[in-house]
């Protein structure tokens, strides 16, 4: 699936507000003629964007046929149709791209191996060019993309980073960061940040410390500092949600799907 997460209060279905899986469960559940709900690889936070999100849902039998037209196009693939219906159905800052059965085992999220994400940023005089405002965080003040890289180079590991994220009663806070490393086209800078999970505002929270050592208002130690913090320091901003996209989530051959998924239900501890 692809969003823009613009006019939504993020991934979750909540009540009273306009939520990605909202629109998507209304749309799917119209499809159907029965309630159904999606399980999503991560819950982006208000106002993040997908290019990559990947969800599953339980259909019951004997709603199944619902997603077949009584008269297929010949060598159509199999849900096509059903994409071609959602796309009715759902606003156009939401779009599925594409659709598959599970394999048995797979969880949208337990199964998962490491989720992806860029965030963007634009240090040009005037700002984020108008056709990208939206997805790039325009920044006011020159930064150093040689120190936001070194110390992001020290954060890579398994870590417990509960100095990065904000809290959830009873969540783990250790998670394996495989990437975070720093791309720069003019004044268009680019991170990649890649973990096995994120814990709640952990991308937005790296950001946001890192561009204080980007404008040198603190060393490039500092971040490695924060890795012994017991909760999310007050010293420095999460960076502003619409510069994060989710791009893609990894999963293990089919044959290894209930062995990850068990792995990750183990809830880790200091």
């Amino acid at each position: 699936m692809a969003y823009d997460g613009t006019s939504f209060a993020g991934w979750a279905a909540q009540a009273g507000q306009r939520t990605v899986a909202g629109v998507l469960d209304e749309a799917l559940t119209t499809v159907f003629r029965t309630p159904v709900r999606l399980r999503a690889a991560g819950r982006t936070d208000t106002g993040v964007h997908a290019t990559g999100q990947v969800a599953h849902v339980d259909v019951p039998l004997a709603a199944l046929p619902k997603a077949y037209p009584r008269s297929p196009h010949t060598g159509e693939a199999e849900f096509v149709p059903l994409i071609r219906r959602l796309g009715r159905f759902l606003p156009t800052d939401v779009r599925v791209l594409d659709i598959t059965r599970a394999p048995a085992g797979f969880d949208a999220r337990f199964s998962a191996l490491r989720r992806h994400y860029v965030y963007r940023l634009s240090t040009a005089p005037y700002g984020a060019q108008p056709q990208l405002a939206r997805y790039v965080t325009a920044w006011p003040r020159p930064l150093d993309v040689d120190a936001m890289a070194a110390a992001s180079r020290d954060l890579v590991g398994l870590h417990d980073f509960a100095g990065f994220c904000r809290h959830r009663p009873n969540a783990t806070t250790i998670r394996d960061l495989q990437r975070l490393d720093w791309s720069r086209e003019g004044d268009l800078i680019t991170a990649h940040v890649t973990a096995d999970a994120f814990c709640w505002s952990m991308v937005r929270s790296l950001v946001g410390a890192l561009l204080a050592v980007g404008e040198h208002r603190r060393p490039v130690s500092w971040c490695r500092e924060l890795l012994s913090a017991t909760s999310r320091s007050s010293d420095y901003a999460a960076a502003p949600p619409h510069g994060l996209t989710l791009v893609s989530v990894d999963y293990p051959p089919d044959d290894q799907l209930e062995a990850r998924n068990l792995v990750t239900r183990d809830l880790r501890t200091r």
